[in-house]
């Protein structure tokens, strides 16, 4: 049976939110930084206001979601989705550096397409509370697909929509903006959307969830040791990945194989189809062999894979190599996320997703500046996908000698 056909009322408003948001942000990424040129902003104007979005996005997130459980989850997602408005405005209004640096600061901007701000912790802890048990790995599958499908999606409408405003007359700026007020407009369909929820995606506020709530600043009290052991791991196999992110992979084609744009971005579209479909097997498997052994054993062979493709001597070997890395790769994506909801308290999820997705990514987005450097090295290339298969190796053997025997309650009697 199709796992979506009997979704609540509560499931299908979070997947369609999850759909517009991830739209909205492949929408935003075609054109951001082309807008911030157009401005006339330097490259080193850009790279900071970037950077300085990612930051303000990770900083908002952790206490958003770290505080999701204790003031509520439905309106920590409703102010997420304001922010997200207040950024889209903010882009529009003006022109001035300071000013868009505070908006792409404080608001929710996505500049990479990836999910960011506190809406996949606070999401994941409510599907949590309204699916079975049973049925959770498959639910966070198909919640993976169909916002790497929304994503995929918003990138081509965006540049469609940026190419018809300049074919119609529209100078560039003025075509960008056009997407910019879409972006906006997401935030206020987001907004309604969360606003429907019902409170039964909210934790269960017993006394002992007040009285976790004010125990820990960071939302965790029974489950600290756990939240924190997988967020180094996890911290650890971000970090490994951020060496092989897209653009680097991309990049090192071109150096190696000397392969055109146009290669590159079939060889990207069929790598994340590929990605995204493999993430529904992921639950047929670990009905089977258990979530963390399914974490551990699919990821081990596609980091394999991921070491062997700067052998190929091909372009065409190379690239089959890596489609078939991507076929198996995100398989412990929907497993590693309904793992870290069934082993911690439900008052507490919120929050342990807050805290493993603020370590995934503070663990990317040190590795690029490493991989970097081993690309501009030629006798160094290949050293990012070495150094990040090998990473990602010793992760998945010290998950499974940590967490083996940490059984999900779903799990327990199977």
């Amino acid at each position: 049976m199709p796992p979506l056909r009997d979704l609540s009322r509560d499931a299908r408003l979070l997947f369609a939110a999850r759909v517009a948001r991830m739209f909205g942000y492949g929408f935003l990424a075609v054109v951001l930084a082309l807008y911030l040129a157009a401005l006339g902003f330097a490259e080193t104007q850009i790279g900071l206001l970037l950077t300085l979005t990612l930051v303000g996005d990770t900083v908002i997130s952790l206490w958003m979601s770290t505080h999701a459980d204790r003031y509520g989850r439905r309106p920590m997602l409703v102010v997420g989705s304001l922010l997200i408005l207040g950024a889209g405005l903010g882009f529009i209004a003006t022109d001035r550096f300071a000013l868009l640096l505070a908006a792409a600061t404080i608001g929710v901007i996505s500049p990479s397409g990836y999910e960011v701000g506190p809406f996949l912790a606070i999401e994941q802890a409510a599907l949590s509370q309204i699916v079975a048990g049973n049925r959770r790995t498959s639910i966070f599958a198909w919640y993976n697909l169909v916002g790497s499908f929304a994503t995929a999606a918003g990138s081509l409408a965006a540049g469609g929509i940026a190419r018809a405003g300049q074919a119609w007359g529209l100078a560039p700026l003025a075509s960008y903006r056009i997407v910019l007020a879409g972006y906006a407009l997401v935030g206020v369909a987001l907004a309604c959307l969360f606003w429907r929820l019902s409170p039964s995606v909210e934790a269960p506020q017993t006394d002992r969830t007040i009285a976790s709530a004010r125990g820990s600043r960071f939302g965790i009290d029974r489950s600290r040791g756990v939240v924190l052991r997988l967020s180094g791991l996890f911290a650890m196999d971000a970090f490994g990945g951020g060496f092989v992110i897209q653009s680097m992979l991309a990049y090192w084609f071109y150096l190696r194989f000397g392969t055109s744009e146009a290669t590159l971005g079939t060889i990207f579209f069929g790598a994340n189809l590929l990605a995204g479909v493999s993430a529904l097997a992921a639950s047929a498997i670990a009905a089977r062999i258990g979530l963390v052994n399914t974490m551990v054993f699919t990821h081990l062979p596609s980091n394999v894979l991921l070491m062997l493709v700067p052998l190929m001597p091909t372009l065409p070997l190379a690239i089959g190599v890596l489609l078939l890395r991507f076929s198996i790769s995100q398989m412990d994506v929907p497993t590693r996320q309904s793992y870290t909801m069934a082993i911690v308290p439900p008052e507490e999820r919120a929050a342990a997703a807050g805290l493993t997705g603020t370590a995934r990514s503070v663990g990317a987005a040190i590795a690029p500046v490493c991989a970097g450097l081993l690309l501009g090295a030629p006798a160094l290339m290949s050293g990012p996908f070495f150094v990040a298969g090998g990473l990602k190796i010793v992760y998945d053997l010290l998950l499974l000698r940590g967490f083996r025997h940490v059984t999900p309650p779903d799990e327990e009697g199977a």
